[in-house]
Order: C-alpha cells, then sequence, then structure tokens
C-alpha cells in the first residue's frame, strides 16, 4: 500500500568543484513505492542517494529523510537516520572468506557495536533473523557457503540480505545490477520489488537499463544534466520515449 512520503526533497542543489551536479530537484517518494532513477553516466543519480542518506550535504534547498533533515541532525541523529535506511551499492561490500550468514550477521554490528567472530557470536534471534532474510532472497541452501564462490547475482542478494538485517523504513540502491547479466539483474530487481511491496518499504534504484526499470518500477524519475526531467507512473512509459532521456551530451559528472 502507498502511504505518506517517506522523502522529500525540495529545489535540491549540489555542485563539486565548481560544477553544478544536481540542479533544483524536487521529489516526493510515497511510503511503499518503488521508484527507478534513469538518467545517463553523470546525471546526478548517485549524488542524489547519497543527499538522501546525509553522505553528501545539499547546497541549496532541503531533503527530509524518514521525518529528518540530515543537514541538520547531530552525528548521533544522523547515525540513528542512516541505520534506519539500507543502501545497496554496485559493489557487493561482502567479505569473500566468509560465509553468506556471516556477511548477512554483519549488517547488525552497527547496533551490537562489539567485535563477532564467527556465526555462533552472534545473538541466536538474530542468526534466526538472518536466514529468514536468506530464505527471502532465495539464498537459505547457500548460507555456509563462502561468498567468493558465489555467482555475482547471489552476492548482490546475500548484500539485499544484509540491508534487511537491518529493519529498514527505506531502501537505495546505487545501480545495484549494473555488473550483473540479464537473468541476475531481474532476479534481484524483482527480489527489492517483491520486498518492497510485501513490507511497504519505499525503495528508490538508480539504473541504466531502461527495460528492467519500465518491467520493475512503480514510477520512472529521470535526470539529465542535474535536472529533473522526468517524473510519470512506468505504466505509462514507453522504452522509446525514455531513451530519450539517455543524451550522454547533455550529462554532466555526478
Amino acid at each position: 500500500m502507498i502511504g505518506d512520503p517517506v522523502l522529500r526533497l525540495s529545489e535540491v542543489g549540489k555542485g563539486f568543484h565548481g560544477t553544478t551536479v544536481l540542479d533544483g530537484v524536487s521529489l516526493n517518494v510515497p511510503q511503499g513505492q518503488f521508484v527507478a532513477l534513469a538518467g545517463p553516466s553523470g546525471a546526478g543519480k548517485s549524488t542524489l542517494l547519497r543527499l538522501v542518506n546525509g553522505m553528501h550535504l545539499p547546497d541549496s534547498g532541503t531533503v527530509h529523510t524518514l521525518g529528518e533533515n540530515p543537514a541538520v541532525c547531530s552525528r548521533s541523529r544522523l547515525r540513528a537516520l542512516r541505520a534506519r535506511v539500507g543502501f545497496v551499492f554496485q559493489q557487493f561490500g561482502l567479505v569473500g572468506r566468509l560465509s553468506a550468514l556471516e556477511n548477512v550477521l554483519m549488517g547488525s554490528l552497527a547496533t551490537l557495536r562489539l567485535p563477532r567472530y564467527g556465526v555462533m557470536s552472534y545473538p541466536r534471534a538474530l542468526r534466526v533473523r538472518a536466514v529468514e532474510h536468506l530464505d527471502r532472497v532465495g539464498l537459505a541452501d547457500r548460507r555456509f557457503q563462502r561468498c567468493d564462490t558465489l555467482s555475482g547475482g547471489q552476492q548482490q542478494r546475500v548484500a539485499v540480505a544484509r540491508t534487511l538485517l537491518q529493519s529498514p523504513e527505506l531502501i537505495l540502491a546505487d545501480e545495484p545490477v549494473a555488473s550483473l547479466d540479464p537473468a541476475a539483474s531481474t532476479l534481484v530487481l524483482q527480489t527489492l520489488k517483491r520486498i518492497s511491496a510485501e513490507d511497504g518499504i519505499s525503495v528508490v534504484c538508480s539504473l541504466h537499463q531502461i527495460e528492467l526499470a519500465l518491467a520493475t518500477a512503480d514510477r520512472v524519475v529521470a535526470l539529465r544534466g542535474g535536472r529533473m526531467v522526468l517524473d510519470e507512473p512506468a505504466a505509462g512509459l514507453t522504452a522509446e520515449r525514455l531513451r530519450e532521456i539517455y543524451d550522454p551530451a547533455e550529462a554532466r559528472d555526478g
């Protein structure tokens, strides 16, 4: 069910070293919506996602994430906010020599605040939850397998399960399938979409693949040259129209 906004951007601007990366971007994302963030490389997609959880701060305009403004949060409040926001990156960020289960459990280290050595050093209830999340991404049977022996798509699904262990209220995904083959890409995005629908978690996912954006998202927001040039329900868009957004000559680094 689509609910109240969990994310509000109002006339947001951001630049680096004299180059404008985002220019007057406004966006509201309601609870439970899957938003595909489209646009060519350098359009500002990654910068926008990092503004949402306070990794960057805007030069102008305001960002409100889950009711908080990262620009004015204390360090402790910003840390608490980031714990409520899951982030899935293009690079999986897994420890290859550790099992899938151990990697998922590492998603709890920020809250446990103590070093852990081996699966059995984690509380039993947490271990049970970690296995449940691996089951949700279709990898419970691989929980004891080293991550460096898993395929790229499987590793990304482990990363999704690790994010779910945070019990996030919002998930940001920055080109999560850019390095995967089409079949693995589809499976990862379908997994995120299903979790969004089942748990009512908003997902904002940057994507290059037009067809995947249209097949997965409830809504497509496109950036070009740091400006929002499209914001429409995915059901009403065609691949041809979305391809018009991808004009590398218009893009800037971001």
